[in-house]
């Protein structure tokens, strides 16, 4: 009997909830097995791959090299095959699937307030799950099905996973309506010379997006406040006499005031990416239409 013959889509799925999991006995709960039933199809596995998977650690399993790269294409099998079983006509209303998405603070604050009001009338029973976006381990997380949409900026998103571009952002310096700066004749010069407050919200250090764009000028930001937000800034703002550079769409509705510069920052997009095994995905694709529609109904 070849090892094709040894292999079927309940153990590859029994696979697939170990690597999430990564304990034998959460997933005989989330697929109706009994834990030793679960136990004896990964001994079937082992077989056939001639490796051991997972290895027994105190409150559940460590995978293997092996069991990290074979995950990929197990997942892309039961993709495939979840499309052959699936119905051609997507409806909202009757789904109760679970969809994950990761988000940059500004996103949550910009882009996710109407797209959930949409979600929530649209797809009664569909449960959101919001989180962090996590740059340094969003690949990761996707690949394995932890993340569904990411909405962020194109520099944080892998060059080979699909996009689509919301809308077009641009810096603006702003600072309280009670700054000393307000006084003086504002320049860049000055204006990197003020102490400014930058939102880090990947890594907390004084590095800030536009940092680059000073240096085109000669000039260096006195940078003496990283937080880890953008939503907090203001806040700060108002309570030290300061400046800070955030995204126009951010800073509608609040009480600070904008300084009008000579020469302003580079806009940059805002985008929605996912995982390019998604790509026939009937949920996502039914996300994605929603974004565009909100979005991208003018052009």
């Amino acid at each position: 009997m070849s090892k094709l013959d040894r292999l079927d889509i309940k153990q590859l799925r029994i696979f697939q909830a170990l690597m999430r999991e990564k304990n034998a006995s959460k997933v005989a709960d989330q697929i109706g097995l009994t834990q030793q039933a679960v136990s004896e199809q990964l001994k079937k596995l082992r077989d056939v791959f001639e490796d051991r998977l997972f290895i027994r650690k105190a409150n559940g399993f460590i995978a293997t090299p092996f069991a990290e790269s074979l995950s990929i294409k197990v997942d892309s099998i039961l993709t495939e095959f979840q499309g052959l079983v699936s119905q051609t006509h997507f409806d909202p209303k009757t789904c109760h699937d679970t969809f994950v998405i990761a988000a940059t603070d500004y996103a949550q604050q910009i882009v996710l307030p109407e797209l959930i009001s949409q979600l929530r009338t649209l797809a009664p029973h569909l449960k959101l799950i919001i989180r962090d976006f996590e740059i340094d381990k969003l690949n990761e997380l996707m690949e394995k099905g932890k993340v569904n949409l990411a909405i962020a900026f194109p520099d944080f998103i892998p060059e080979t996973y699909p996009l689509i571009t919301l809308y077009e952002e641009q810096h603006v310096c702003v600072t309280s309506p009670n700054s000393s700066i307000l006084k003086q004749e504002a320049s860049l010069k000055s204006i990197a010379a003020f102490p400014n407050i930058i939102a880090s919200p990947s890594r907390p250090n004084f590095k800030g997006s536009i940092d680059d764009w000073f240096k085109g000028f000669g000039l260096t930001r006195n940078v003496m406040i990283s937080a880890p937000c953008f939503s907090v800034v203001p806040m700060y703002l108002k309570s030290c006499d300061s400046i800070a550079f955030l995204p126009a769409k951010a800073i509608e509705d609040l009480d600070l005031v904008t300084i009008p510069l000579d020469k302003s920052p580079d806009s940059f997009d805002v985008i929605a990416a996912w995982h390019p095994r998604y790509n026939d995905d009937a949920l996502l694709n039914w996300i994605t239409s929603l974004l565009k529609q909100q979005y991208l109904a003018g052009f």
